[in-house]
């Protein structure tokens, strides 16, 4: 008997947050068939272009070990 959507839906939405979360990765990624040939180019600009805002003082941060230790607990 083949799965529906609204089955699919009910087993998806019975795993844990990080799996759920692995699982969307995968499946956005299955659409992403495409490749981009101006994405690396226009990734580096950003970077440049949020350096440039981090050294000006303009940007909001936090260290790096308060972004994980949230990420990881909103993936528990």
């Amino acid at each position: 008997m083949p799965l529906t959507i609204k089955k699919i839906e009910k087993e998806a939405l019975s795993l844990s947050i990080h799996q759920r979360a692995l699982l969307i990765e995968n499946l956005i990624k299955s659409l992403d068939t495409e490749e981009d040939a101006d994405a690396e180019e226009l990734w580096f600009k950003e970077a440049e272009r949020r350096y440039k805002e981090y050294k000006k003082g303009n940007a909001k941060t936090k260290p790096a070990d308060l972004v994980f230790k949230d990420t990881r607990s909103k993936l528990k």
